[in-house]
C-alpha cells in the first residue's frame, strides 16, 4: 500500500479544534472567535461581554459526543451555559470551547473537497454548499450542492501550502455575512462523508485523484459540474421534517431542492440491494421505536 507522507502530528492538530483554530490565526485564515475556558471563572469573565447566541462546542467531537451526546450545542443565554458547563465540563480534563455563533442559514455553509500531492499541490479542488443537514442546523450534508467558490478554494491552498498538508481534505467554511469572510470551522485531513458530492465533468473524485497521484499516473484536467446535486435520503426525510416543523422549509421548496440531484448515498440502478436494505432498517428502526413506547 502507498499512503500520503503526513505529519502524524498535523493531522491531530488539524482534528483538534483548539489547534486548528490557532493554525488558522497564525496563518492569517479567518475563522470563528473562540476561548477555550479553563475554569468557572475564566468562563464567568468571558460572558461579560458576549453576544448571543453562542456556540457550545467539542474540541474533540468524540469526546464530547462521550460526554453530552452531541458534538455541539447552540446556546441562547448565560443560564443555558452555565447550566450545560456545569453539566458536561470536567474543569480537570476540559473538552469544550465557547465558538462566536454566525449568523446565517444552511446556503452560508460552504465545504472544499480536494487532494493535495507530496509538495503540498492542489491537485483536485470542488467547492460546494450545504443545502440541508442532519441533525438540522448543526450536522452534516444531507443535501447538497457544487457550487464554484474561488475564494474558498484560494484561502484552502495557501493554508494548506503553508502548514505542509498532504492527502485528501475536507474542509468547512461558513460565510459572514457582518464582515463578508468565509471563516474556516472545522478541517478534516481525511475523506468526508460527503466526497461523492464532488464529482467533476470527468468522473474524477478526491479518491480517485489521490490513486492516480499515488501510482504515478497523469491526472487530467477537471472542471466542476455547477448545480450537481447529492443526497442522502433517510436522513434528509427526517431532517426535511423537523425544518418543515418548524417553518424554515415549504413543501414547494422541498419538491424544487431536489432537481439537480444527479447521486444518491443509497439509491443507484446498477446496484439497487443497499437502497433496500436501508428502507428496511429504517422501517424496522421506525417500527422498533413505536413498539416500545407502546
Amino acid at each position: 500500500y502507498i499512503f500520503p507522507q503526513q505529519s502524524p502530528q498535523l493531522a491531530r492538530a488539524l482534528v483538534s479544534k483548539k489547534e486548528m483554530y490557532l493554525l488558522a490565526k497564525k496563518h492569517n485564515i479567518p475563522t470563528a472567535e473562540t476561548v477555550f475556558p479553563q475554569s468557572r471563572k475564566d468562563l464567568e469573565k468571558y460572558l461579560e461581554n458576549t453576544v448571543f447566541p453562542i456556540m457550545f462546542k467539542g474540541i474533540d467531537g468524540r469526546l464530547s459526543v462521550q460526554r453530552s451526546g452531541k458534538k455541539m450545542f447552540i446556546l441562547k443565554s448565560k443560564d443555558e451555559v452555565f447550566e450545560y458547563y456545569d453539566k458536561y465540563e470536567d474543569p480537570s480534563n476540559p473538552v469544550f470551547m465557547l465558538q462566536e455563533y454566525i449568523p446565517g442559514g444552511e446556503d452560508s455553509v460552504w465545504m472544499f473537497n480536494g487532494y493535495f500531492n507530496e509538495q503540498s499541490e492542489c491537485l483536485f479542488a470542488i467547492t460546494g454548499k450545504k443545502i440541508r443537514l442532519a441533525p438540522v442546523y448543526t450536522g452534516y450534508t444531507s443535501l447538497g450542492i457544487c457550487v464554484k467558490n474561488d475564494t474558498v478554494v484560494e484561502t484552502t491552498k495557501r493554508f494548506m501550502k503553508e502548514i505542509g498538508y498532504k492527502g485528501i481534505l475536507d474542509i468547512g467554511y461558513r460565510y459572514d455575512s457582518r464582515d463578508g469572510q468565509y471563516k474556516v470551522l472545522d478541517v478534516n485531513p481525511r475523506i468526508g462523508a460527503t466526497f461523492r458530492l464532488f464529482v467533476s465533468d470527468n468522473g474524477l473524485d478526491v479518491a480517485r485523484v489521490q490513486y492516480l497521484d499515488l501510482t504515478g499516473q497523469p491526472i487530467p484536467t477537471s472542471n466542476i459540474i455547477e448545480g450537481r446535486k447529492w443526497w442522502v435520503e433517510d436522513r434528509d426525510i427526517v431532517s426535511s421534517f423537523l425544518y418543515f416543523r418548524d417553518k424554515k422549509l415549504k413543501i414547494g421548496e422541498w419538491i424544487k431542492s431536489f432537481r439537480g440531484v444527479q447521486e444518491s448515498a443509497w439509491f443507484a440502478w446498477d446496484d439497487i440491494t443497499p437502497f433496500f436494505v436501508m428502507c428496511f432498517g429504517y422501517l424496522r428502526k421506525v417500527f422498533s421505536r413505536r413498539k416500545h413506547r407502546e
